[in-house]
Parts: C-alpha cells; structure tokens; sequence
C-alpha cells in the first residue's frame, strides 16, 4: 500500500532524514517509534507532502506521490491526523466533519457510521471544538481524517496526554479499523500502545532506521529499547 524507499529529508540547511524506508500494507498497524527528535513526524511530514525528499521515493498503490501537494496526497486517499490535531475550534463537531466529508470508494465512512463509532462526538456534535476534552478532540480529529474515506491513515502522537481510559479507548478504535482492512502507520512514544497494536515496527534514532520488526524482537532487544527507546 505504502513505500517509502530512502528518502532524504531536510530543513533548510538541517538534514534531518537519512535514507529512511518502511512499509506499510492494508490491515496493517505499522508504528515510527524513536526518541523526540528522531525524525518520526519528519516522516509523515515527507509522505504527505509538506515536505520534499530531496532523495528517494514515496510510493502510495503503485503512484510515486513525492512532490505532490498535501491536499492532492490527500485526494488520493491518505488520512492524516497531525499532533496538534488540527481541528476547527469555532466549528462545531458536526460541522468539522461534514466540512472534511468526501465520497471514497465506496463512501463507507458517512456521518452516521462516525457517530456510531463515536458516540460521545455523537453527544457532543452541538459543541465547538474548543469546548471539546483532549480525549474528544483526538476522537474528532481521527472521524475527521475518516471522513475523507482514506484506504491509509497516518496518525501523530495519537495517545499524547490522554487520560489512561481515554488511550485505551483510542487503542480499540484503532483495532476495529484495521480490522475494517484500512492501513495505519502510527507514530507514537507510549511503547505498550506501539507493541499491542503494531504488526510491525520501525524505530528510528538521528534520522535513520536503526530497527526493523515485529513486537516480540522489539520487546526483547534490550539495546534498541535502552539506547534509542530510552526504557
């Protein structure tokens, strides 16, 4: 589904990825793990197209899409769920979704599947994004990515400072969407999350993969975990 094949990335005159490749497949969970500063949202940045690898390609269902626009990348059926989140804070719920709502393939991803999905938006779909919990804004920027009825969704820090009741419903909902065959590449520090839910892992350290593989090798190399996981 996803190819990225040795990309160099920079900032100005900072080199900030060094030969970066991963993949990701449908019905895939794959996680971007690495210390802060590493380069994982970097990556993401490159794929969808806010930044321009210099070298290499990224390679979405057989279209080289390095170089494209953000907003066509996104067209093409890549989701993106950004750190900050992104939603509108003077929208309401209801209409941060419908003003991202576009016919996919099959459409699958309607208002009425999100509120099922997500009931507590459903709740809260009169409210303005500011007046949302962290929790609901997360639960509302990843239905927003969905509503654009991606195949690949690409989600940054998706648990950072939620509650532990929150993250673990925020790990459910990730499941239930692999199981719906959509591809996820997960950037994320909470090391538990990553190996529950990745069927595959790669940890980058200084802009380059220094690990490559599934939750039982990353949970038992001790050096990966130590020195560039710091745990």
């Amino acid at each position: 589904m996803l190819e990225v094949d040795n990309i160099d990335s920079f900032y100005g005159d900072s080199h900030v990825l060094r030969g970066v490749s991963l993949s990701v497949q449908a019905g895939k969970i794959t996680s971007l793990l690495g210390r802060n500063g590493a380069g994982k949202t970097t990556t993401l940045l490159s794929i969808m197209g806010y930044l321009v690898p210099r070298k290499g390609s990224v390679v979405y269902n057989a279209k080289n899409i390095g170089g494209k626009a953000p907003h066509r990348i996104s067209r093409m059926g890549l989701g993106f769920v950004p750190q900050e989140r992104g939603i509108f804070p003077s929208l309401t719920v209801q209409e941060n979704l419908t003003v991202a709502a576009r016919a996919g393939r099959d459409g699958r991803w309607t208002l009425a599947r999100i509120y099922d999905i997500f009931p507590a938006l459903q709740q809260r779909r009169a409210n303005l994004g500011f007046q949302l919990s962290g929790g609901e804004q997360q639960m509302l920027s990843i239905a927003r990515a969905l509503m654009l009825n991606p195949t690949l969704i690409l989600l940054d820090e998706p648990s950072e400072g939620l509650a532990p009741l929150i993250v673990r419903e925020i790990v459910e909902i990730m499941k239930n969407l692999r199981t719906e065959g959509l591809g996820i590449l997960l950037v994320e520090q909470n090391l538990g999350v990553a190996l529950e839910l990745g069927d595959s892992h790669y940890v980058l350290s200084k802009g380059e993969v220094c690990f490559t593989g599934d939750s039982a090798s990353l949970s038992s190399n001790e050096r990966v975990l130590n020195d560039h996981l710091s745990v």
